[in-house]
């Protein structure tokens, strides 16, 4: 029983990292436009969340410090500042984006106003956050936001076409819309090796107490969490293309992805939608903390939820001021889901300076001992950084080009 607790970690980063509020609009939206044709682009990120996070695991576990805490100290000052802006840069946006998609589901769930709801949400993160131990936090969002296991129940109901579903998994290129295409697959892939996922989940093990003991434990839960991630997000890509696709309806709002669940009658569509609810709650939990966790870890000071405020309380500060400004943002009326893209394509242009410290940091045997990569861990590494690269480069002259996907 406590192994299967202890798993909570991996789940918990795979809703956040594979299905946030990113991967819901994304994911949908290539499945309205294209089909099954970028299935592809999800197991690409799979991949790369994969070895990425389990590199940052075995990190924390076996030198008891987060990614944060290593990269000033490895990198330098001057890029550790470039690498701590541009982090917190996209948590903040992403922390906006998701808040924003739990004000949207508690809106399609009650019916409440949007200005009341938002400050609701808020404190409401702030309580529980405050309140609950971090392994808690781990099992309620965890657990709770598996209820997307509905859009699982919704692409098997919809019978796909499985030989499309699986030529989709095969790397393609869509002539007619070249530069929408690419934008899209910059963003599925973006969604899913975001910088704030690793920023928590190597925060996480430190806070969970990893050792080189759990390094098994580290790979269960990036290879199971992830995988099941990319389970979910392949469903949803999948309901989106059989519900809105053949109506050319290209989804603009959250609520128009978690409506393609009406195919399960009401009972599927509340339990889609409050698996929505703590997917992006838990989303909007990790970029909190993950602020908190790489300024507290680059300055040093006292961090982590099994401080308590007292012990920590500049680590406390800092995440709550996090939440508080994406408050205020989302009270100017901004569109959640506007924010989403902008933070999914900023977030493809940082991923190099959070990924390339973390296989460097993997690779020093100073730190790391005989736990440093080996050949294997080094080769796709290195071929998932040239692909982050590549996507860094094309993120904001696609976004441009297509008008932030709209063509």
């Amino acid at each position: 029983m406590k192994v299967v607790l202890q798993v909570a970690l991996g789940i918990l980063a795979a809703i956040g990292g594979f299905v946030d509020i990113g991967e819901l609009v994304f994911n949908g939206q290539a499945g309205s436009r294209f089909g099954y044709g970028l299935v592809w682009a999800i197991l690409v990120g799979l991949g790369g969340a994969m070895v990425f996070s389990e590199m940052s695991g075995r990190v924390a576990a076996v030198s008891q410090r987060a990614v944060f805490d290593l990269i000033r100290e490895r990198m330098g000052l001057s890029v550790g500042l470039v690498a701590l802006g541009a982090g917190e840069v996209v948590c903040l946006m992403t922390l906006t984006a998701e808040l924003g998609g739990v004000v949207i589901v508690l809106r399609l769930l009650s019916g409440l106003p949007y200005g009341l709801l938002l400050p609701v949400a808020g404190l409401g993160m702030v309580v529980v956050i405050l309140t609950l131990p971090f392994d808690w936090l781990e099992r309620l969002f965890g657990y709770a936001g598996l209820g997307l296991v509905a859009f699982v129940v919704a692409a098997l109901k919809l019978h796909p076409d499985w030989h499309q579903l699986a030529r989709g998994a095969l790397p393609s290129f869509d002539l007619a819309q070249p530069g929408l295409y690419l934008y899209f697959v910059v963003g599925v892939i973006a969604t899913t090796v975001s910088p704030y996922e690793v920023y928590f989940y190597s925060s996480g093990g430190v806070e969970d107490g990893w050792t080189p003991k759990d390094l098994w434990l580290n790979r269960v839960t990036a290879f199971f969490g992830f995988g099941v991630g990319a389970l979910l997000s392949i469903a949803i890509l999948v309901v989106s293309a059989e519900v809105l696709r053949p109506l050319g309806i290209q989804p603009q709002h959250l609520g128009s992805t978690a409506m393609t669940l009406g195919t399960l009658g009401p009972v599927g569509l509340l339990a889609g939608l409050g698996g929505i609810l703590f997917a992006v709650g838990g989303a909007a939990l990790e970029t909190s903390l993950s602020g908190a966790y790489s300024l507290s870890q680059f300055v040093g000071w006292p961090w982590g939820k099994y401080l308590g405020p007292r012990k920590a309380p500049r680590f406390n500060v800092v995440w709550i001021v996090f939440l508080a400004l994406a408050m205020l943002v989302l009270a100017t009326g901004v569109d959640p889901v506007a924010v989403t893209e902008y933070a999914v394509i900023f977030a493809a242009v940082a991923m190099p300076l959070t990924y390339a410290p973390v296989l460097l940091v993997a690779n020093d045997r100073s730190y790391m001992g005989r736990h440093a990569n080996g050949r294997l861990a080094n080769v796709m590494g290195g071929v998932y950084l040239v692909i982050i690269l590549v996507a860094a480069v094309l993120a904001v002259p696609l976004l441009i080009l297509t008008n932030a996907g709209q063509g």
